[in-house]
């Protein structure tokens, strides 16, 4: 799947996510498999999730982190491109 930064990126339905102390543990109800995220992780699942579009949660996230943009955009497609494999997210067409 091709996640463009237009693309609006929402957690799978069998998914349920629980944020403790700042970190963040994603667990697959489908696969029963869970996943930890750190606190930068789960910074940009809540970004990519309250935004309507990879590109917001982009520009949100360089105003926060003092990060080179473009370094930013390949390590956020590259952790939504996993969280995909792995059942946790999904494109919103809609």
């Amino acid at each position: 799947m091709t996640i463009t930064f237009n693309s609006r990126v929402r957690p799978a339905s069998s998914v349920l996510v629980r944020e403790l102390e700042g970190e963040a543990v994603l667990l697959n109800l489908d696969t029963e498999s869970y996943y930890g995220l750190d606190e930068i992780g789960a910074r940009m699942w809540s970004a990519v999730n309250a935004s309507d579009s990879v590109e917001a949660a982009c520009q949100m996230l360089v105003a926060e982190y003092q990060v080179d943009a473009e370094r930013l955009r390949e390590d956020l497609q590259a952790l939504i491109e996993e969280w995909i494999e792995h059942g946790l997210a999904r494109i919103d067409e809609g």
